[in-house]
């Protein structure tokens, strides 16, 4: 596994975990105001050559910040996350603040209320410091945006971050915030993850009530967190998550930090997929899982290779949900703004539309079959483990079409291996970085567990986040 060299000890407050961050303003070692600037003067920095955020709240975010200390001077209790800065995403509404979904469709929007992940943040005492990138409707595996342009990766600015959550995965791993706000429909908290060398979970469907979308009954979206550490992602769950009956799918479930913080490794299984089936996978990706799983069996964990028996058809089975989605939710706009729109995305709108009923409904047998085949391997295994993305980020100038490919040897040239799972939404999905493959760029491993075992997911995610060496910041952002 290679590490980051050079990487700049802990210069700032801002550097520490945030339930450390929150700990130390409590505590009065130094002011919420000193790390929001501090967050504040990074992101401006970062914006300039990697276009990370939409907008900056500089003024509102500064306003928290001295409340915060008013608060912590007066001697008055302040909760969990108090003056951590975190950053959400341009797809997610929150009051007062201009929210696009990278689109020009929305194009002075203003939205009177803030959405229900990021007010529980707001209400641990979080402060949210700037909306982040996102392609046109979080459409794509790449965040460029016709509105907003290209949002770079920062460990080589030629390459993707990732997409759709692109700009809050820039943000948090040029160390701006801790967590960001993410949604996850086909991958879009693991990719741009996986891309940049951080942590980014898609919860089991429901841990996160999903109030965003003009349906409640859509069951392929989830809000995650973008995060720095394990530790961090716990934080972000531990305030979000939790039912409300604004989404009827939410789950009545509380979440048990502590489980999710206590891992372990020696006496686990975990079954290994190291192609789901039928991905070509770039051969620097497997040295690196291969390297990662070296690593559990020396810290005691069982691993053994598993056949999913998996093909292309799960791809193209998601593609089907996904134009569908797109054209019921999105389709409403082509007729207006056609020519200032994706092509891609016009493109899936147009497909959706052509969609029968009935072939829409039989996507539903092909899930049924795929989680016959998971569920008998997790009856046995603690985990299915796999590549988060099939390669290394690929150019920022390539889209989601340049990997959709049958190769000669039967393989599917695939970009993410992250959208099987989902059509398997109760099962949370976590990647985590494991190293820098030899072009310098990182690699993902993505961890699948049973059904709603979230806290038991993070819990084998820091785990091995504890028995492999940390990846360190991209040099250049080592503040």
């Amino acid at each position: 596994m290679q590490t980051v060299s050079g990487t700049a000890p802990q210069a700032h407050p801002l550097d520490l975990p945030a339930t450390d961050i929150a700990a130390g303003i409590r505590a009065g070692a130094f002011s919420a105001v000193s790390v929001v600037a501090e967050s504040l003067r990074r992101a401006k920095i970062v914006d300039q050559s990697l276009n990370a955020f939409t907008l900056l709240r500089e003024e509102a975010a500064l306003a928290s910040a001295r409340e915060a200390d008013r608060q912590v001077a007066t001697g008055a209790e302040t909760p969990a996350l108090t003056g951590v800065p975190f950053a959400a995403k341009d797809l997610t509404p929150t009051r007062g603040d201009l929210t696009t979904l990278g689109s020009w469709t929305r194009e002075a929007w203003v939205p009177t209320e803030t959405a229900l992940c990021i007010a529980r943040l707001e209400a641990a005492g979080a402060i949210l410091i700037g909306k982040t990138t996102t392609p046109e409707f979080a459409h794509s595996s790449f965040t460029a945006s016709p509105r907003w342009g290209i949002t770079r990766n920062p460990w080589n600015a030629e390459r993707t971050c990732g997409g759709s959550s692109g700009g809050s995965a820039v943000a948090v791993a040029t160390g701006v915030v801790p967590f960001a706000e993410g949604t996850d429909m086909g991958g879009s908290v693991r990719i741009p993850a996986a891309f940049c060398g951080i942590v980014g979970f898609k919860p089991s469907l429901g841990r996160i009530p999903m109030t965003i979308l003009p349906s409640v009954f859509d069951n392929i979206s989830h809000f995650g967190p973008l995060a720095r550490t394990i530790e961090d992602a716990v934080a972000f769950m531990a305030v979000a998550s939790g039912p409300d009956d604004a989404d009827i799918t939410s789950l009545p479930l509380a979440f048990a930090a502590d489980k999710a913080r206590h891992g372990r490794l020696a006496g686990r299984r975990f079954a290994l997929s190291a192609d789901l089936g039928y991905y070509s996978v770039d051969a620097s990706v497997q040295a690196s899982l291969l390297a990662a799983v070296d690593e559990m069996r020396a810290a005691g964990a069982v691993v053994e290779t598993v056949d999913l028996g998996w093909s292309r058809a799960v791809n193209d089975g998601w593609y089907d949900l996904w134009c569908v989605f797109m054209s019921a939710f999105f389709g409403d706009t082509l007729e207006a703004y056609r020519e200032r729109m994706d092509p891609l995305v016009v493109d899936l709108i147009e497909r959706g539309r052509t969609m029968g009923a009935t072939q829409y409904k039989r996507v539903e047998l092909l899930r049924t079959a795929m989680w016959k085949d998971l569920s008998a391997i997790l009856s046995g295994y603690d985990a299915l483990l796999s590549p988060t993305c099939a390669m290394t980020a690929p150019s920022a100038e390539a889209n989601d079409n340049s990997f959709v490919a049958d190769l000669p040897d039967g393989r599917f040239q695939g970009l993410d291996m992250t959208c099987p799972f989902n059509l398997l939404p109760q099962c949370p999905a976590l990647s985590v970085p494991i190293g820098l493959a030899g072009n310098g760029l990182p690699v993902g491993l993505q961890i699948i567990g049973r059904r709603y075992a979230d806290e038991d997911v993070l819990s084998i995610g820091g785990a091995i986040e504890g028995t492999l060496r940390a990846i360190g910041r991209p040099e250049g952002w080592c503040w």
